[in-house]
């Protein structure tokens, strides 16, 4: 395993922490190359129930790409460093559990597109967000004008891209950006939500995380269709079985993923 990238599996939920602190966690090539084996590997376990993502050092989540490696770069190596960016986007959105970005300092840039391909986003009162990269004469380049413009619309995606200003926890929460503005420890905030997603149905969790991701684009009819056969689909798990007999004997369920 990567010394940039860490893995670690407490109980049900897996920690991804970027391990660069004093580059204040900088992603560079061995940073995206470590998130692929960590995705592509025990990310994969299928006893987990959800997966924390954070950087060490506590300044912060990710502080954006490294520019001292990229500025000499080729554009096809550039094109190339932001396809492997991108990807790791892709694979944290299609993971089967929910991801949770522990946000707890600054995410920007390649940071602030990271915590935006999570499913969830809690940021920690020191927690700014922000796409600088017009800064340095580059646009973004691993998801964030895409990712941007799903989250916030428009209007918000150009401000943040043109004018490359930082918003705090507060703000991203308001814009769409960030899922929840939490005080004191953010990662711990993070491990207890993961622990109250764990809590739920396996099956229902990951079913609904399939359903909202691959028809955020949809038109209604198309989304509602999916979430028909989604539903229908929880009924063939015991997980549906055991919740609603737990529900109805007023006990706690006893969830088994199957």
């Amino acid at each position: 395993m990567s010394d940039v990238v860490l893995w670690e599996k407490r109980g049900q939920t897996g920690i991804i922490t970027i391990n660069r602190p004093q580059a204040l966690n900088a992603l560079n090539a061995a940073v995206i190359e470590g998130l692929h084996e960590v995705l592509d590997g025990p990310a994969q376990d299928p006893e987990l129930r959800a997966i924390v993502l954070c950087g060490a050092g506590g300044k912060a989540f990710v502080a954006g790409a490294d520019i001292a490696e990229m500025r000499s770069i080729t554009p096809l190596q550039a094109e190339a460093f932001a396809a492997r960016g991108q990807l790791v986007g892709q694979k944290l959105a299609a993971l089967a559990v929910p991801v949770i970005a522990a946000v707890g300092g600054f995410a920007l840039g390649g940071g602030c597109e990271m915590a935006m391909a999570c499913d969830l986003v809690i940021a920690g009162p020191k927690a700014k967000f922000g796409q600088p990269e017009v800064n340095l004469g580059v646009i973004p380049g691993f998801g964030g004008t895409q990712r941007l413009l799903r989250r916030v619309g428009l209007a918000v995606a150009m401000d943040l891209c043109l004018t490359a200003r930082l918003i705090d926890g507060a703000e991203a929460v308001r814009l769409g950006v960030a899922s929840r503005l939490v005080d004191g420890d953010v990662l711990e905030a993070a491990l207890g939500v993961a622990a109250e997603i764990g809590a739920k149905g396996p099956v229902a969790v990951r079913l609904a995380k399939r359903v909202l991701h691959e028809n955020a684009d949809a038109d209604l009819n198309t989304g509602l269709a999916a979430e028909r056969t989604a539903f229908a689909m929880c009924f063939t798990s015991g997980d549906q079985a055991e919740g609603m007999a737990a529900f109805l004997e007023r006990r706690t369920a006893n969830f088994t993923g199957r």
